[in-house]
């Protein structure tokens, strides 16, 4: 694929146009890191308004950004005939029906086995190059235990468009979990700062007075008492997002292993009970709204039916 450019506009204001593009990748798993960024700044490859500027250019709102993609270089990532469930495919994006069992793609200590490596069998190759080889065709992410529906992009053009429909929040994910507790609220908005934790930075929290912003719907379906079922509907897409705010409200997600140690009682699921139900997407080149849904993993139907939560 020969050089090609993706544009877009400013919807309001921002400092700077490095710190716009940072935030506009990060909600698709921080595709391009802020100095590759300002690299990519540097060497005159994003435009404002038809100029090539520094990373320092601040924003009003308005603008209009052209970024400049270069040409796909062949892939070295390691195909595998991995299964997947492929609920949706054509020469553009390819929508998976994710098992819990499978890590997105790879990185130090993991480079076979992934979800990218079986997307690169199945598609011959054939996937967007943006986020670099390791992160071939990847818009967004899930947690190797969270299950269901996850987009990949096959060309570049597409991969940017996805993008910035989860920056913008045209692109609507709907998850469904099972944590412990029951909320006061049947449901509610939680709008709170987000970032590392500060003591082990393995981890994230909310419980920030300054950072990113991370804002996560919930709607309880049923409850029983101890637990509850829960509809999540996401706003914005960061790193662990559903599970810290749970945790950090007091509900954490039942099987999670990081940020769901307290434990009422025997559970049979072993992984976080936590699936992405459904997702809404406007596709990058038809132009049409298409919207996806995956039936719960038969482990998390298990834990509903022990719970009493049907």
């Amino acid at each position: 694929m020969k050089e090609q450019n993706y544009t877009f506009t400013v919807q309001s204001p921002v400092k700077r146009i490095d710190i716009l593009l940072v935030d506009y990748f990060e909600e698709t798993g921080g595709i391009f890191s802020r100095n590759s960024i300002q690299d990519l700044i540097k060497a005159g490859n994003v435009l404002v308004n038809g100029k090539a500027v520094k990373p320092s250019k601040a924003l009003s709102g308005g603008e209009n950004i052209e970024i400049k993609i270069p040409e796909t270089q062949p892939l070295n990532i390691k195909p595998q005939n991995i299964p997947i469930r492929v609920l949706y495919e054509d020469d553009h994006i390819i929508v998976i029906n994710k098992t819990p069992d499978l890590v997105v793609h790879p990185a130090p200590g993991n480079y076979e086995g992934t979800l990218v490596n079986a997307i690169s069998y199945h598609c011959k190759g054939k996937l967007s190059t943006i986020g670099g080889e390791t992160r071939s065709g990847v818009v967004h992410r899930l947690d190797k235990e969270t299950s269901g529906l996850i987009v990949m992009a096959k060309d570049n053009l597409s991969h940017l468009d996805l993008a910035r429909q989860f920056s913008d929040k045209s692109a609507g994910r709907q998850y469904t979990a099972v944590i412990w507790g029951v909320p006061e609220k049947g449901h509610d908005r939680w709008e709170t700062f987000f970032g590392r934790h500060p003591v082990d930075r393995k981890k994230f929290t909310s419980k920030l007075t300054s950072g990113k912003k991370a804002v996560t719907n919930y709607y309880v379906i049923k409850d029983n008492g101890e637990e509850s079922l829960v509809n999540v509907i996401l706003e914005t897409g960061r790193t662990h997002q559903i599970r810290v705010h749970m945790q950090d409200h007091g509900y954490a997600i039942i099987g999670d292993p990081v940020y769901g140690k307290r434990k009422q009682k025997n559970v049979s699921i072993k992984r976080q009970a936590l699936h992405a139900r459904s997702l809404t997407i406007t596709h990058p080149v038809f132009k049409q709204r298409m919207t996806f849904f995956s039936p719960l993993e038969s482990d998390i139907k298990r834990l509903i039916e022990e719970l009493d939560l049907c």
